[in-house]
This record gives structure tokens, C-alpha cells and sequence, in this order.
């Protein structure tokens, strides 16, 4: 039996956040449908075209649920019915419309003490953004996310939804304790997450680092803002990516691969802070001996001194990484336009397969949910 077998998740969601962590659920066994908006569906299904004519983001976000097409404000009958037998309620609606149509946590508990209720916000329901629309990117700006990332010269927005992502993993998890919480008690919950702070705990380290050390962020591009080296370095034919955490380590890198044991003793080098104040330097050094090196070359005297690295791949190389294959990571999932390769979740769980459903079609169990409704 999978862990969430017979729970049922009810959830009005759009877009990422809400949607990643209700296919969490999914994967573990829990029934979740997807309510979605009549000849239209979920705004996430038309964000591209990518996957067999279907959208990259709702094929990521939406396997294992089920979809009904619903009215919320004139077919309130049938999503009353719905939440009348769910053990979880998601929702990532604009501020201020599940109070507009009832549907706030107050009101559902209070006729259901053991319902879990989780709500997405952008900032909270309180305090001076409260009623402000919040989308990836913005949450991105206002955490400090984007003026930590890119170069000197230009801020970046990291290359994911990784505002949605955090707030989706912080509203799984949540979810997760308040059915652990109910097992134990009975009683349900209140579950809000805001995706200011899922993505303001992540930026915690920069904003320690510049509120304490009194500096402004460090943009480094794809090299790390306070540790050296630690980053991409030229070979003879592209660039290998190091790094180097403790002060042993570095001494391997000078002595074993570079051949520069007296680096060690090199005062611009003594200390981490040290390289990293003359990180350009550094790096000239150490991509001078590794312009006579291919970079499949460079990676194996890395590896077999024991010193980290990783090859750049683009997003689709990463499809087709050997460790993955090696380890049989990806498992088929059915579309309405065909077959995708999926890749299964982090969690391993010794003795359980993921469910991992099929993605749905718009609407492809009305019938199914409203039969058995009316019975």
C-alpha cells in the first residue's frame, strides 16, 4: 500500500507552487483533484507547447491527478460535495478570494475540525503587501535573489521556478505534519505558507553575510561568492568546474594537480578569505596549468586526487546523465499527447514504488467525479 493511499486531496490550484506540492501527495499514493476552470483549466496548461503539444509545466507538476472541470460560483454544489469527503484542502487563489467565496480555513474547519486546510500566499495575510500578487520572478526581486545572482555588471533571476519550488516543498512538508498531527489527534489544521518567506528562509546565508559583514552581494557569475576555487575553470577544450571546501583539500589541488605545492605558503592564498580576495589571480594560475589539458582529462586527475568537480551539461544532456541511467531513475508517464520519460522522486523509500500517474486531459474525469458524487 502506497503511504498516502486513501487520502484525498481536494485543490484549487493554478501555475507552480500549489500544483508541486499536491503531486507530491500524488506520488505517494494520495487521490488529488484537480479543480479546474471550465474550457480553460489550470493557466499553467498553456504556458508552452513543448511536450508532445502540451505544456513543460503542467506534464512537471500535474501526474497522478485527477480533473474536474468546475464553476466554482455556479456549480458550488458539486466542489461542496468534494470537500465534504476531502481529508486536505490546497488552494492558491488571489488574495482575499477564498474569504470572498467561503472557502477560508475559519469556515470549512468550522463545520470540519479534522480537514487540513492549506493556503499559498505571496506575502502573508497580514502587514502591507498582504493584498499583493506575487509570481516567481517578483518573489525573486524581493528576497534579494535576483541582486545575488548574475555578474557585477548584471542581476539574474535564477534559471527555475525556484520561488514556486520552495513554497511548494514548505506546503508538502506542512501538509505531511498536519496528517501526522491528525493520525495522532484527530484534529486537522490551519496550514499557510507564503512564498516571501519559503524563498526568504533559502536566501538566509547571503542575507546573514551581508547584513553582518556589512558588504554588499557578491555576483560571480557561476563561480561561489565567498569560497575559492570554486567555480568553472578553462581547459585546453571547454571548462571543468571545481571546488575546494576545507584547507587539506586545497593543499591536494596544489601539490597533486596544479604541481604548485608552494601555493600553500603563497600569502594571497594562505587563508579561504584570501583567495578569495584574489580570486582572479587564482584563477589565472590554475587554468595556466590546465591550458595544456583537455577537459575529460582535467576532470580525471581531479577525480582520482579526490578533488570535486562536475561537468556542465545543459538541460537536456542531464536527460540523458549516466548516473541516472545507471540507477534506473526515470519511469514512463502517460499524456494525453503521448509518453514522457519522468524522473522519479529524491525520496527513495525502501519497498515502495511512487505512483507516478498519468497527466490529465482537461476535464477527463467529470464524469467519473460527478457519478460518483451523486450517489
Amino acid at each position: 500500500m502506497s503511504p498516502l493511499a486513501g487520502i484525498t486531496v481536494v485543490a484549487l490550484e493554478q501555475a507552480v507552487a500549489a500544483p508541486f506540492a499536491t503531486r507530491q501527495l500524488a506520488d505517494l499514493g494520495a487521490r488529488v483533484i484537480k479543480i479546474e476552470r471550465p474550457g480553460v483549466g489550470d493557466f499553467a496548461r498553456g504556458y508552452d507547447r513543448t511536450v508532445h503539444g502540451q505544456s513543460s509545466y503542467f506534464v512537471w507538476l500535474n501526474r497522478g491527478k485527477e480533473s474536474v472541470e468546475v464553476d466554482i460560483r455556479t456549480d458550488r454544489a458539486l466542489l461542496d460535495a468534494l470537500l465534504a469527503r476531502a481529508d486536505v484542502f490546497v488552494q492558491n487563489l488571489v488574495p482575499g478570494a477564498v474569504e470572498r467565496l467561503g472557502l477560508d480555513a475559519a469556515t470549512l474547519r468550522e463545520a470540519r475540525p479534522e480537514l487540513i486546510h492549506c493556503s499559498i500566499s505571496g506575502y502573508g495575510t497580514t502587514g502591507p503587501y498582504r493584498a499583493k500578487k506575487a509570481y516567481d520572478l517578483l518573489v525573486q526581486c524581493e528576497t534579494g535573489l535576483v541582486m545575488s545572482t548574475g555578474t557585477p555588471d548584471a542581476p539574474a533571476k535564477a534559471g527555475v521556478s525556484i520561488a514556486d519550488i520552495a513554497t511548494g516543498m514548505y506546503a508538502y512538508s506542512g501538509i505531511l505534519t498536519a496528517l501526522y498531527h491528525r493520525e495522532r489527534t484527530g484534529e486537522g489544521a490551519t496550514v499557510h505558507v507564503a512564498m516571501l518567506d519559503a524563498l526568504g528562509e533559502w536566501m538566509s546565508q547571503p542575507a546573514y553575510f551581508s547584513r553582518y559583514g556589512d558588504e554588499p552581494p557578491r555576483r560571480t557569475g557561476a563561480a561561489h561568492p565567498s569560497i575559492a576555487p570554486y567555480g568553472p575553470h578553462r581547459t585546453r577544450d571547454g571548462e571543468v568546474f571545481l571546488g575546494i571546501q576545507n584547507e587539506r583539500e586545497w593543499a591536494v589541488l596544489c601539490r597533486d594537480v596544479l604541481g604548485r605545492p608552494e601555493l600553500t605558503a603563497d600569502p594571497r592564498f594562505h587563508s579561504n578569505d584570501d583567495r578569495v580576495s584574489n580570486r582572479d589571480e587564482l584563477t589565472s594560475i590554475i587554468e595556466e596549468v590546465f591550458a595544456g589539458q583537455d577537459a575529460e582529462g582535467v576532470v580525471e586527475l581531479l577525480e582520482r586526487n579526490g578533488i570535486a568537480n562536475a561537468t556542465l551539461r545543459t538541460p537536456e544532456e542531464f536527460t540523458r546523465h549516466p548516473q541516472l541511467a545507471a540507477r534506473d531513475r526515470w519511469r514512463p508517464v502517460d499524456t494525453p499527447g503521448g509518453t514522457v520519460d519522468a524522473l522519479l522522486p529524491p525520496v527513495d523509500i525502501a519497498g515502495q514504488e511512487p505512483v507516478m500517474g498519468a497527466v490529465p486531459a482537461l476535464g477527463e474525469h467529470n464524469e467519473k467525479i460527478r457519478t460518483e458524487v451523486a450517489k
